[in-house]
């Protein structure tokens, strides 16, 4: 009895854990921004504490950079996306890639390809939301 009184009375669903439909590349592009920086710092700075500690900060901010891209392509980007921008699996799979390669570089070329490759998943993003 008290079961059905507390039972939902209307049953929802949404692609994320709250349906708040505010996505940006923003979000990744300032992560892989951080990246390339603390990669930039890290090669002008000998000092092994600030090394380590850029190391950290660095992994983090890929990953960070990842799971926004990541967001984008599981939440956000729909079948008729994927229809119109046939590359769009390709070059978010490349993107995430390039982040990795980023993640465990101090070579701030591999932030520089993951900004690269968010910047087209961008173009794509403000496209769609045009249409």
């Amino acid at each position: 009895m008290l079961s059905r009184l507390f039972a939902p009375k209307v049953k929802v669903s949404a692609h994320c854990d709250l349906p708040c439909g505010v996505y940006d590349p923003a979000q990744a592009r300032i992560e892989a921004e951080s990246v390339k920086a603390v990669q930039e710092k890290f090669q002008a700075n000998e000092d092994a504490h600030f090394r380590a500690r850029a190391v950290v900060i660095k992994e983090q901010r890929a990953e960070l950079a990842k799971h926004h891209v990541s967001v984008l392509w599981s939440d956000y980007f729909k079948p008729p996306h994927f229809e119109k921008y046939p590359e769009l699996h390709q070059l978010v799979n490349d993107t995430l890639k390039a982040l990795s390669a980023a993640k465990a570089s101090t070579d701030p070329a591999t932030g520089q390809k993951a900004l690269d490759l968010i910047a087209e998943i961008d173009r794509i993003f403000w496209e769609t939301k045009k249409a």
